[in-house]
């Protein structure tokens, strides 16, 4: 496949930004009718300005950026220049809760060779980073302090950290083992690992255990405000929650497969204090058939069943996690549940679904278990591929009790001051806003730095030329 040139890559974003048909809530109800999906939207956006405690934090507005990995530290784990300018924008452009990006806890767990790793050595790098975060936030518009979460992470299955697949599975799994975006999601396909490819080991797990507890030591000595022991997308704590046909102290039933990320939590609470903040994003339904998915219906992987993921929300609560960002599915297996898009990555599979409804799906999930947990504030996501009408559909969601704070993710690499403007303004700027036409996740599939290449076009636009003619698939 000959790489498309920017000037091609220009007509094409133009035509995407065409195709989008919701101008007003009137549209956007009428869409919602015919597609039979419930989304609310209201005019008056002014609640999204509201403040939002969480335990000892205050959070001072309800808008958040979502972790979205950018691929541009250091060989050592240390954030570089582009990370540095990323957070400065995030910081100046108002949200109120940056929660960063995934943040590796062992070497071997890195998604890349770029991916940012919290060790002895980058500790000052990252409390530099925080430094100008938190001045730049100080000195914008808004002159406030966001909350800032470090995402603690091992890629597991997808850890690449000297560019090659390198896996650490925690089972065996005949789906994601298979994985390929050039075919639907659940069809028949060979597996792309050995079949000898050993599951990882109980005395690694539990070594592991101490591994996050030292990152969370060097995240909060380096400035963070809370951890994140994630807990989505196919990465290992994910897959343990899964992990049914696993053997061992960490597999099988739900006591031994959520025993990893509680024993995290338990011994960061132990070790550095009952009041570090420890929050989790956790995957709530995995869209992947049983018994190898999280929060599916047994007998219909298309159906979620949130018996386990609330029954894991209550052993969390019982141990103050008081902050909880609600995600589904696995980004490199079925994107389109997680990330409603306009266009696919290139030869990946179109979405089965108009994008409205995974929107739907997304905030009725979170919603469920927002109005459950009223002692936990769920932030939600799946609304950047609403453009202008998310903070609408935003304000609506915290009105009716689908969520304490909004985040987006897409959004905030195209409009890093959405925040800023939905506060000040009471809208946002059509010529801004993420067109949801996959080229961030493109530039990450051909082992770039990622960015927005629609609005960020001479920082990003190079690179995804450059990622497009070394012709790589992932």
């Amino acid at each position: 496949m000959d790489p498309p040139n920017m000037k091609d890559t220009a007509e094409t974003n133009e035509k995407e930004r065409r195709g989008f048909r919701l101008n007003s809530i009137e549209d956007l109800e009428q869409l919602a009718a015919e597609l039979d999906v419930t989304v609310e939207a209201t005019e008056d956006v002014s609640i999204l300005a509201e403040p939002v405690r969480v335990g000892d934090l205050v959070v001072p507005n309800s808008l958040a950026i979502h972790p979205m990995e950018a691929a541009d530290g250091d060989s050592h784990g240390r954030p570089g220049e582009l990370t540095f300018r990323r957070y400065e924008r995030f910081a100046a452009g108002g949200a109120g809760l940056i929660w960063a990006e995934a943040i590796a806890v062992v070497p071997e767990g890195r998604a890349n060779p770029r991916q940012l790793w919290l060790n002895h050595n980058s500790r000052e790098a990252f409390a530099a980073l925080i430094r100008q975060t938190r001045k730049t936030a100080r000195e914008s518009e808004l002159r406030h302090r966001p909350i800032v979460v470090a995402q603690l992470t091992h890629s597991g299955r997808y850890s690449k950290p000297e560019g090659v697949r390198r896996p650490v599975v925690a089972q065996r799994d005949p789906y994601r083992d298979a994985l390929t975006l050039q075919s639907k999601p659940d069809a028949a396909a060979k597996s792309r690992f050995p079949e000898d490819l050993p599951v990882v080991t109980d005395e690694y797990l539990d070594e592991l255990v101490g591994a996050y507890v030292e990152a969370a030591r060097i995240a909060f000595e380096a400035g963070f405000d809370a951890v994140d022991i994630k807990s989505c997308h196919g990465y290992l704590i994910g897959e343990l929650l899964v992990s049914r046909q696993r053997r061992g102290k960490y597999g099988g039933p739900f006591e031994n497969r959520t025993r990893f990320l509680l024993e995290v939590i338990d011994r960061i609470h132990a070790e550095l204090g009952q009041d570090k903040q420890v929050v989790t994003r956790l995957g709530a339904y995995d869209a992947v058939p049983y018994p190898f998915g999280w929060g599916v219906d047994e007998n219909d992987y298309t159906r979620c069943d949130l018996t386990e993921p609330k029954r894991l929300i209550t052993l969390l609560a019982e141990r103050g996690v008081r902050l909880i960002n609600i995600s589904i599915a696995d980004p490199h297996y079925n994107p389109h549940y997680g990330r409603p898009f306009i266009k696919p990555v290139i030869g990946a599979y179109k979405s089965p679904e108009h994008p409205l409804v995974g929107v739907a799906r997304l905030i009725n999930l979170a919603g469920e278990i927002q109005r459950q947990f009223g002692d936990i504030e769920v932030v939600g996501t799946g609304y950047s591929w609403l453009r202008t009408l998310m903070p609408n559909v935003a304000a609506a969601s915290k009105a009716n009790g689908s969520a304490s704070i909004i985040g987006v993710g897409r959004m905030a690499f195209a409009y890093p001051d959405f925040a800023k403007d939905i506060i000040l303004k009471g809208r946002l700027d059509g010529r801004k806003v993420c067109i949801a036409c996959s080229k961030c996740s493109q530039i990450m599939i051909d082992g770039g730095m990622i960015g927005c290449v629609v609005r960020d076009r001479d920082i990003y636009g190079p690179i995804y030329e450059q990622g497009r003619k070394s012709g790589r698939s992932g």
